[in-house]
C-alpha cells in the first residue's frame, strides 16, 4: 500500500441506516500514534454490527457512511507493536464512535485492541469465536464464579454464545451441562460438544420449559447462562439450587422474565447482569487467549459460514436472518 495520507482499499460501505453495506472503493486513514495497520483476512458479521446499522442502537446513530465490523482477524502490516507479519484478532469501535471497522481489506486499530493469535487456529474460527467467545467465558468465570463439578444449564445453545458456553463449561470442569435451545441441529451439536441432556425450548409456556428441565437435569442447577430472557429465564431460575446463580447477557427470547420474591428469597439466589463493555482490553484478550488456545487444541468450535467480500450485501442479509452460528466475510 502507498504510503500517503490515505490508504485505498475496498471495504463494506454502509451508506443507509437499515441497509446492506456494499463492497465500495474507500480511503482509510494512515495510522497514527498508538495504531497499526492490519490486513484483515476475516471479519465477521456481529449482532452489534446490525443493531449498530440500523441507526437505533443505545449508542446513537453512526455518522454516514462508515465501515461496519466491531471485531476481526488480519495481520498487522505496520504501525506500532506488534511487528509487522504478526497475526493477530483485533476489536473496532465502529458504529458505537466515529471511525471504520473490520469489514474491509484493511483496517486502521489501536494497539491496546489487539491480541495476539495463538499457532493451530484458523483466521474463520477465531473470527467467528470472538466477542460472543468472550462473553460466554467470562459470563461462566468471572459472573458466574463456575466451581469445578457444579451442575450448569446453558440457554439459547444455537447461539454462538451459548455454543461455547456448553465447550467451555466442559472444559472448565463443570459436572453436568445441559443445554436448552428451541433448535433440534443445536441440540444435537451441543451433545456433541459435552452436553450430558439437552431440552427443547419451543412451544411451551413456563410451566412446561421447568416440567421439561426438571425431567433431564437430575438436580438443582448450580448456574445458568442466560442469553435468552423471556420464559426460560423464569422457568430457569425455578430449577436452580441454593445460592444458585443465573448469569444473564441477552434477549434473544424476550425483553423481560419475572420472578417471585419467594423464590428468589427462599434459595438465596443472585441473578448477575453480563456485559463485555464491563471488560478492559487485559481481561478481555486473557478470556479470548483462553478460548482460541482450547480452539486450537480442538476443544472449542462454532458453525461459521465464510462469505467473500465482494458478496458483503449477501452476506449481511444471511446474518439478519439469525442463523445457527456466525456469517464471516473474508476480503482477501
Amino acid at each position: 500500500m502507498p504510503a500517503s495520507q490515505t490508504l485505498q482499499v475496498t471495504a463494506a460501505l454502509l451508506t443507509a441506516y437499515g441497509k446492506a453495506p456494499q463492497p465500495t472503493p474507500h480511503a482509510l486513514a494512515q495510522p497514527g500514534s498508538g495504531q497499526v495497520l492490519v490486513r484483515v483476512t476475516a471479519a465477521p458479521i456481529a449482532p452489534l454490527d446490525l443493531l449498530c446499522a440500523t441507526g437505533r442502537s443505545y449508542f446513537g446513530p453512526p455518522a454516514l457512511p462508515y465501515v461496519p465490523g466491531v471485531q476481526g482477524v488480519g495481520v498487522v502490516v505496520r504501525g506500532g507493536t506488534p511487528a509487522p507479519g504478526t497475526k493477530v484478532w483485533f476489536a473496532t469501535d465502529a458504529g458505537m464512535r466515529a471511525g471504520d471497522g473490520s469489514l474491509a481489506q484493511a483496517a486502521v486499530v489501536g494497539e491496546d485492541q489487539l491480541v495476539r493469535m495463538p499457532p493451530g487456529v484458523a483466521d474463520v474460527d477465531a473470527a467467528a469465536l470472538g466477542l460472543s467467545a468472550v462473553a460466554a467465558w467470562m459470563a461462566l468465570t468471572w459472573r458466574g464464579r463456575l466451581e469445578p463439578g457444579e451442575r450448569v444449564l446453558v440457554l439459547g445453545a444455537g447461539g454462538v454464545v451459548g455454543q461455547v458456553a456448553v465447550q467451555a463449561a466442559v472444559a472448565l470442569g463443570a459436572g453436568v451441562v445441559v443445554a436448552a435451545s428451541r433448535r433440534r441441529s443445536a441440540r444435537e451439536r451441543a451433545l456433541r460438544s459435552g452436553a450430558a441432556e439437552v431440552v427443547d425450548l419451543a412451544d411451551a409456556d413456563v410451566d412446561e420449559l421447568e416440567a421439561r428441565l426438571q425431567a433431564v437435569a437430575g438436580g438443582p442447577f448450580d448456574l445458568v447462562l442466560d442469553p435468552v430472557c423471556g420464559d426460560a429465564s423464569t422457568a430457569a431460575l425455578r430449577v436452580l439450587a441454593e445460592r444458585g446463580r443465573l448469569v444473564h447477557l441477552g434477549s434473544s427470547g424476550g425483553p423481560a422474565a419475572s420472578f417471585s420474591s419467594a423464590a428468589l428469597r427462599s434459595g438465596s439466589h443472585s441473578i448477575l447482569g453480563y456485559t463485555n463493555n464491563a471488560l478492559t482490553p487485559q481481561e478481555r484478550a486473557h478470556a479470548l487467549t483462553r478460548i482460541l488456545e482450547l480452539a486450537a487444541a480442538g476443544r472449542c468450535t462454532v458453525a461459521a459460514e465464510p462469505f467473500p467480500l465482494a458478496d458483503v450485501a449477501r452476506a449481511w442479509n444471511r446474518a439478519s436472518e439469525g442463523p445457527e452460528g456466525r456469517v464471516v466475510v473474508l476480503p482477501g
